[in-house]
């Protein structure tokens, strides 16, 4: 997979864990846990099924004396589960006082998320924030300083709005507000690093909930810094609203060469699967272009031509099998993520699709002749036809893999990977 046609702005690097962030490093997949963290068992299933599904940095909620005490039990068991994903504490209000009280939380967690419109009020904040700096220093942590459009520091903003009213010519509201967002981000910045914190230590975000003003401060604050970004459309939404979204706005970023970690902030359905925002992120990024994470399954929308819903169930079932597979064949065969498989839906463009593919199958259009011809390396290989063309097509594919891919995977056999069932 190329870029040549993006050049990465460049930053510094920050190391998270086992992870780096920033200069030339791959942009990074980031999420967050939604259950309570003072039950430790509970969330560290999800940041368990998180990191499966392809997060390479999660976020956990630090509100309280229970979720502090929890979080090293949290990554304990995570440890104990194979799983060393870097751990990130978000805190707010009373970040502080946590991270006195619970030493072994501000050792166990990677990064410390805070909010500086958030950390107190006047005097406080300064020196609440400043505790919060020293024990990042203290614990050699990396600091992520995320201003948020719904918890802006007040005191900044009134401030800008009040040197912004004696202007001759007022700016728009808007862009004082956006304004703001980038002050209380780099200002917190310099104040952290005047207090000790090492400017590789430092990650940047500045959320906001449009994708305009989110695409304009980005743009603003990246002109402004070589801190890395961390990039998010705030309070999204949910379903295909929160996607279309978040999409349109880290897109132009990422095009642009913004963004050193990325999160798909959506509102999950009562009872969804958390997951989704992993699997939106990685689909995004690899469909630009700029990583590779599971094979790509490319099949047709279907037509007049394609009454039958055999297609659509094959390529449904043919993408589920191969993003399961993907936490343990990520280990065992290298390289698999650039794999591309084609499920189309009748003789018009399924041939060619599928010729084109790494390996490919043709199924019959209303009215066409029963079979499905299958296509390896753009050469037809085999017709499949009955009741069984979906088991025998997955076959196909798991011979493929492990034929193409299987050389590198011998190395790596040693590399275990602890179902999800069985935790």
């Amino acid at each position: 997979m190329t870029t040549d046609f993006l050049v990465r702005r460049r930053t510094r690097q920050v190391r998270l864990g086992h992870v780096w962030i920033g200069s030339d490093h791959p942009v990074l997949v980031q999420s967050m846990t939604n259950t309570d963290t003072a039950d430790a068992e509970a969330t560290a299933r999800q940041v368990f099924e998180l990191w499966r599904a392809g997060s390479e940095a999660v976020r956990i909620t630090v509100n309280s004396a229970e979720a502090a005490a929890a979080v090293p039990v949290i990554k304990e068991k995570l440890e104990n589960w194979g799983c060393k994903v870097p751990l990130i504490g978000d805190f707010h209000f009373n970040g502080d006082r946590l991270l006195r009280d619970y030493p072994e939380c501000a050792i166990a967690l990677a990064k410390y998320r805070i909010n500086p419109g958030n950390v107190g009020k006047g005097s406080k904040r300064d020196e609440k924030f400043a505790f919060m700096i020293e024990k990042a220093i203290e614990h050699d942590k990396v600091v992520r300083i995320g201003v948020n459009w719904g918890s802006l520091d007040q005191s900044m903003a009134s401030r800008l709005m009040d040197e912004n009213a004696k202007l001759a010519r007022p700016l728009p509201v808007e862009m004082v507000m956006r304004e703001a967002l980038i002050r209380s981000a780099l200002d917190s910045a310099e104040q952290a690093i005047g207090w000790g914190l090492s400017p590789d230590r430092i990650v940047l975000s500045c959320k906001v909930s449009h994708v305009q003003d989110l695409i304009a401060v980005y743009r603003d604050l990246a002109a402004r810094c070589d801190y890395p970004l961390h990039l998010g459309l705030t309070e999204a939404g949910m379903g295909s609203k929160g996607i279309v979204a978040s999409s349109a706005a880290l897109a132009v970023l990422l095009q642009e060469g913004l963004g050193d970690t990325v999160r798909i902030s959506l509102t999950p359905e009562p009872g969804g699967d958390r997951t989704k925002e992993v699997v939106v992120a990685q689909e995004l990024l690899q469909s630009m272009g700029l990583r590779s994470f599971t094979p790509m399954v490319i099949a047709c929308p279907g037509c007049g031509r394609t009454t039958s819903t055999v297609f659509q169930e094959l390529a449904r079932d043919i993408q589920e099998f191969l993003r399961e597979q993907m936490p343990v064949w990520r280990n065992q065969y290298p390289g698999v993520e650039n794999l591309k498989v084609a499920v189309m839906g009748c003789v018009v463009n399924g041939p060619g699709e599928s010729k084109l593919a790494d390996i490919g199958i043709s199924l019959p259009g209303t009215g066409e002749v029963p079979v499905c011809p299958v296509y390896v390396d753009g050469e037809k290989t085999v017709t499949l036809k009955g009741d069984q063309v979906a088991s025998e097509f997955q076959a196909i594919v798991e011979h493929y893999v492990s034929t193409r891919y299987g050389e590198g995977g011998a190395k790596r056999a040693d590399n275990k990977i602890i179902p999800l069932k069985a935790i």
